[in-house]
């Protein structure tokens, strides 16, 4: 497991330097929401490599997922948490949309994934999706974890997204789906 990335913990309280960049970023070659070519479609090479073969495998099951949104750089995010803060306000924007900084985007090791039957909408009616359904069940297989889980917000601090996986490197997935356990609880567990 590559202990230098992938349980790397980025959230509100643990955020990422303004110009941390990933330098391993590849294009995932999956199906997109969006056409042409996107930091979007950018992973860190292993996180990208393990989306390839989810994809393929969830292909070969009958579902078809499609990527909405991988990388993001802090600039981007700070577009985006500045937008929603002009429309909705801090307090809903705050459950959904992480500060400059404090995105698992920005990591290089999240993707967001939708399905075909919502329209590619990132919404909690993927959940109830065959692929967001598939995802659920094997995702740590091939080491995601569903990031937000329903009944977690008080831990996470973000409301719950059936839709944000987070490359975590497939043995520590393992024991996270196992244990039922989010990010945040795992890193309180080692410093015990």
């Amino acid at each position: 497991m590559h202990m230098d990335y992938a349980p790397i913990l980025v959230n509100k309280t643990h955020p990422l330097p303004e110009d941390y960049e990933p330098a391993d970023l590849v294009p995932a070659n999956i199906p997109f929401a969006h056409s042409g070519s996107d930091n979007r479609n950018y992973m860190r090479r292993p996180a990208a490599q393990a989306l390839e073969t989810l994809f393929r495998d969830a292909n070969a099951a009958g579902v078809t997922p499609i990527g909405i949104s991988g990388y993001r750089s802090y600039k981007r995010q700070q577009e985006i948490y500045e937008g929603n803060l002009a429309v909705k306000g801090e307090m809903l924007t705050s459950l959904y949309s992480a500060r400059p900084g404090q995105s698992e985007h920005q990591t290089g090791l999240a993707m967001d994934i939708s399905a075909p039957s919502v329209q590619s909408a990132l919404t909690t009616e993927v959940e109830s999706t065959p692929e967001g359904q598939w995802l659920r069940e094997n995702a740590h297989r091939y080491g995601f974890i569903l990031r937000y889980p329903a009944g977690k917000e008080h831990i996470t601090g973000y409301a719950y997204e059936p839709w944000h996986f987070r490359y975590v490197g497939r043995e520590l997935a393992a024991f996270l789906k196992k244990k039922g356990l989010t990010l945040e609880e795992y890193y309180q567990l080692l410093a015990l």
